[in-house]
């Protein structure tokens, strides 16, 4: 989703606190990628902050399309009951989780 030049600054603030590291291959942090790590690590203002922003609406969708990783298990409960209870968005119980075991037949 596009956003404007005022969310987009702040976002980008977000992504220079949150994302330390560099993102892997030519192409920078995605906005959801931003926006999660944000939920995830975020101080209750910057929170604030970002739900004033991006919609609690938004928020939803991006724990709908989270990979493994992005969110821990005290986050996810968090945003899970603040966003379902606010927007009405059925989300998991329990965030995205990378598989290790290979698939058995």
């Amino acid at each position: 989703m596009a956003t404007n030049d005022v969310s987009g600054g702040i976002i980008a603030g977000f992504g220079r606190k949150y994302l330390w590291w560099q993102p892997v291959g030519a192409q920078p942090d995605s906005e959801d990628r931003i926006i999660a790590q944000t939920m995830n690590l975020g101080t209750y203002d910057d929170i604030l902050l970002l739900e004033e922003t991006v919609g609690q609406a938004r928020l939803a969708e991006i724990m709908l399309r989270a990979e493994p990783g992005w969110f821990d298990d005290r986050s996810w409960g968090f945003w899970r009951g603040r966003l379902s209870f606010a927007t009405g968005t059925v989300i998991p119980h329990e965030a995205p989780r990378r598989a290790f075991e290979a698939a058995m037949p």
